[in-house]
């Protein structure tokens, strides 16, 4: 314990270096998780899959970790070349010592902030500078994180709700046919999630529908 405050409290360059080091990956580590969910494609993944599961209605297949497992993966898949950005004009220089931590912080944010402003509304994001009452950015740069961050998160949401909302359409023609079938036949009693529920599932595998709803969300990142 006592050499981990003499680290913090050394005058010697190389520790005090070693301590910004250890510092800011402690501080990337406690933020991780509401950095992949805020600031990248996470939250319309994620959503955009939990409605296809739901528009199944198959219950808990597949898996919430499978779900969290492929929503993760095809984030980092997505957010790749904008992380290599961040880690080629920000991390590796800081590590280096050519650049202050500051400067790291200032060109670690542009990456991000040019993913989130491509996919952000004009609306959600003048919502936010309103109320701020902020000047016009005039450029991506000028916006701040503190602004763009929520309207991303807004933009993101309405946009998984709407792919959602196409999603569930073909299966809530098939569950309407299913219970007018069941209606005229008198079965009344059957529930006609149980007889739709198959056919749901031969469709979506007909359609390749994983694939289409991959391919959608690439698509939409693009």
């Amino acid at each position: 314990m006592n050499e981990f405050v003499d680290l913090f409290s050394s005058t010697d360059p190389s520790n005090v270096s070693t301590a910004v080091r250890l510092l800011l990956l402690l501080t990337v580590f406690s933020l991780a998780p509401s950095i992949i969910i805020l600031l990248t494609s996470f939250t319309r993944i994620i959503i955009v899959l939990s409605f296809v599961r739901t528009s199944l209605a198959t219950q808990q297949m597949p898996p919430n970790q499978v779900l969290i497992g492929i929503a993760l993966f095809l984030t980092f898949f997505i957010m790749a070349p904008t992380f290599h950005q961040v880690n080629q004009e920000a991390i590796s220089p800081l590590f280096a010592e050519e650049i202050t931590l500051d400067e790291a912080y200032d060109r670690a944010s542009v990456p991000l902030k040019e993913f989130m402003s491509k996919h952000t509304r004009q609306k959600d994001l003048a919502l936010f500078l309103n109320y701020s009452e902020s000047e016009k950015p005039e450029q991506v740069e000028d916006i701040p994180l503190t602004t763009l961050i929520p309207a991303f998160a807004i933009s993101e949401l309405k946009t998984a709700f709407q792919m959602g909302f196409m999603i569930f359409i073909p299966f809530l023609v098939i569950d309407m046919a299913v219970a007018s079938v069941l209606m005229s036949m008198g079965m009344m009693m059957l529930p006609p999630v149980m007889i739709s529920l198959p056919f749901k599932i031969l469709l979506f595998i007909l359609v390749d529908g994983w694939y289409l709803i991959t391919e959608s969300l690439l698509q939409g990142f693009s």
